[in-house]
C-alpha cells in the first residue's frame, strides 16, 4: 500500500512511522494509503532545514521571488487535470470543485507575483532638518500552516504563496485525511526553482500541531479549521510568542428580502448550500425568508431544485456534489439532522437514506432541508458542515440583521434584494467579517482579504492580499540624516579619504 512521507529539505522525510493514518477513498470506503504521523523530531529536522534556507533565500530580491512564483503557477496549470483528480480521490469533491479549489489557491499565487510592488515601503523626504524616514518590510523568518482537509489545495496556497514570496521559509501541516496534494504542490515549488528548505511538508496530528506551535524558531502561524481548536491554536501560539491568526467555522446567512429574484435566489443556494457536500466554511446553510409569503414562496420553489440535485462519485461529470470525506464525518452530519428533528425543525427533505448504487460503501448523503428552524435550537447554533440547508423565518429586515450579527459565528452573509437602500444598510451594520450583495458566497478577490469575525477568526490579520503580507513581515521603520556638502569626506593624496574614519562625519542631531 502507497505510504505518503513527509517533504522535507527537497525529499521525502525519512520518517520512522511509527504511527500512520489511513487515507480513505469517499467513494468507495476504502484505504487508499496511509500516511506517515510525524513527532517533534520530524518537525526539528524541517526547521533546521528551513533554518539553513532562509537567510538566502530572503536575500534573493523580490523580482526574482516573483519569477518563481510565476514558474510555480504555469506549472500547477499544466498538472491541473491530475491534481484534480488527485484531490478528488482523497476528499470526494467532485472535478469541477477539485479545479475549483486549485484555482482560488492559484489566485493567490497571481498576487504574490506582485511582490515587488506589495513589499515597497513609505519614505519621507525632510521629515526634520536634512532628515528623512523610510519603512521597509522584512520576512518573519519561519512561518507554519497547518490546513483542514476541505480545501487541501487552495487553502495551502493561501498561505505559503504569500509567506514565501515576502521571503520566509514556510512549513506545512496539512490535513490528515488528504496529504497527497499539498505534498505535490511543495514538489511543483521546488521544480519551479524554489530552493530546497524552503517550502517543506510535515504531517501529523495533534502532537505535530503543538509542536509547531511551541517550536522557538517558528515566527507566525497561519491556521484554518473548527473553531474550538482555532482558539486552541491561537492561545497556544500567543503563548508562546508568536504571531498567529486562526480562522474558526461559520454559520452563514442567506437573507432573502420579499423584492428578491427567487429563481436566482434558489439558483444561487443550490450550489451554496450543497455544493462540495456543504463542507466549505463559506457555504450557505442557512437562509432567512423575510414574511411568511417570502418563505412560503422560497420553501415551493426550493423542493424541485433539491430533488434535481444530482449526488455521485466524484469523477461524474453530472454530479453536483460527491461524497463526503469520511464516515465519521457522515456520522457526524446525520447525527446534527437527527439533533434538528428532537429538537422541533421540520425535516422537509431527509438525505440520511441516500445509498448510491454499486457504492453503498462510499460515504454519501443526500442533500437535507429544515423549515421552521429557530435561534434556540442547537443544531442552528452549530456549523454542521454538510449537505444540509436550514429556513430560519424572520418577519422583519430587523429581525434578518439581528439573526446573523447575534450568532456565535461571523464568517460570511449575503443579502439578496432589489433594493439599494436595504442593501446598503444591511452590508453597514451587520456584525460579519464578509458580506455579499447578491452573491451568495462573498469570498473576496485574492488581492483583497479573507477572515471572519467573532468565532470565526481570532487574531488581527486576515488572509492572502496586503493584510496576508502584513502578517507575515515585520515592519522597520529609519530615520535618517546624512551631512551636508561641507562635511563631505576629506581626500587623501590619491583621491580617496585619508582615514577610514575621515570616510564619514557623523552628524549630531539637533
Amino acid at each position: 500500500m502507497r505510504q505518503l512521507d513527509h517533504h522535507i529539505a527537497g525529499s521525502g522525510g525519512g520518517a520512522a512511522a511509527a504511527r500512520t493514518a489511513d487515507i480513505f477513498d469517499p467513494n468507495t470506503g476504502q484505504v487508499q494509503a496511509q500516511v506517515v504521523l510525524g513527532t517533534a523530531a520530524d518537525l526539528d529536522r524541517a526547521v533546521a532545514a528551513a533554518q539553513a534556507a532562509q537567510p538566502a533565500w530572503a536575500a534573493i530580491n523580490p523580482q526574482r521571488r516573483a519569477r518563481v512564483m510565476f514558474r510555480f503557477k504555469e506549472l500547477v496549470e499544466a498538472n491541473m487535470d491530475a491534481l484534480a483528480h488527485l484531490l478528488s480521490s482523497e476528499h470526494g469533491k467532485v472535478i469541477a470543485d477539485a479545479r475549483g479549489d486549485i484555482q482560488r489557491g492559484l489566485e493567490v499565487i497571481e498576487f504574490a507575483c506582485g511582490i515587488p510592488h506589495v513589499l515597497k515601503g513609505d519614505y519621507t523626504q525632510g521629515a526634520g532638518p536634512r532628515i528623512d524616514v523610510y519603512s521597509m518590510r522584512q520576512p518573519i523568518g519561519i512561518g507554519a500552516g497547518i490546513t483542514p482537509f476541505n480545501f487541501p489545495a487552495m487553502i495551502p496556497m493561501w498561505m505559503f504563496g504569500v509567506a514565501i514570496a515576502c521571503g520566509n521559509a514556510f512549513i506545512l501541516k496539512p490535513s490528515e485525511r488528504d496529504p497527497s496534494v499539498p505534498v505535490r504542490l511543495a514538489e511543483l515549488m521546488q521544480e519551479a526553482g524554489l530552493p530546497e528548505g524552503v517550502l517543506q511538508v510535515v504531517h501529523g496530528d495533534k502532537e505535530m500541531v503543538d509542536a509547531i506551535l511551541d517550536h522557538p524558531a517558528i515566527g507566525a502561524v497561519s491556521f484554518v479549521g473548527s473553531s474550538d481548536i482555532a482558539h486552541h491554536v491561537y492561545r497556544r501560539g500567543v503563548a508562546a510568542g508568536k504571531r498567529v491568526q486562526a480562522m474558526g467555522g461559520a454559520k452563514n446567512h442567506g437573507i432573502v428580502m420579499p423584492d428578491a429574484d427567487l429563481d436566482q435566489v434558489v439558483a444561487d443556494l443550490s450550489g451554496a448550500a450543497f455544493g462540495s457536500a456543504g463542507e466549505r466554511c463559506m457555504a450557505l446553510p442557512v437562509v432567512v425568508p423575510v414574511g411568511d409569503r417570502t418563505a412560503e414562496a422560497l420553501r415551493q420553489k426550493l423542493l424541485p431544485a433539491i430533488e434535481a440535485l444530482r449526488v455521485g462519485v466524484s469523477t461524474d461529470a453530472e454530479a453536483h456534489y460527491g461524497p463526503v470525506v469520511n464516515a465519521a464525518h457522515r456520522e457526524r452530519v446525520a447525527n446534527w439532522i437527527q439533533t434538528g428533528v428532537d429538537e422541533g425543525a421540520e425535516l422537509v427533505v431527509d438525505g440520511r437514506g441516500f445509498a448510491l448504487q454499486g457504492h453503498e460503501q462510499g460515504f454519501f448523503i443526500g442533500p437535507s432541508l429544515f423549515d421552521h428552524v429557530t435561534p434556540d435550537m442547537q443544531a442552528y447554533k452549530e456549523e454542521i458542515f454538510g449537505p444540509v440547508l436550514q429556513i430560519v423565518r424572520a418577519p422583519d429586515f430587523e429581525t434578518a440583521v439581528r439573526l446573523p450579527s447575534e450568532h456565535q459565528y461571523g464568517n460570511g452573509v449575503a443579502i439578496f434584494t432589489r433594493n439599494g437602500h436595504a442593501a446598503r444598510e444591511f452590508a453597514a451594520r451587520v456584525n460579519v467579517g464578509m458580506v455579499g450583495i447578491n452573491v451568495p458566497i462573498p469570498v473576496p478577490v485574492a488581492y483583497h482579504t479573507f477572515g471572519g469575525w467573532k468565532r470565526s477568526g481570532f487574531g488581527d490579520t486576515n488572509q492572502h492580499g496586503v493584510e496576508g503580507v502584513k502578517f507575515w513581515t515585520r515592519i522597520k521603520t529609519v530615520t535618517q540624516r546624512w551631512p551636508d556638502g561641507s562635511a563631505l569626506p576629506r581626500g587623501s593624496e590619491d583621491g580617496g579619504p585619508s582615514r577610514v574614519q575621515d570616510a564619514f562625519v557623523i552628524p549630531t542631531m539637533e
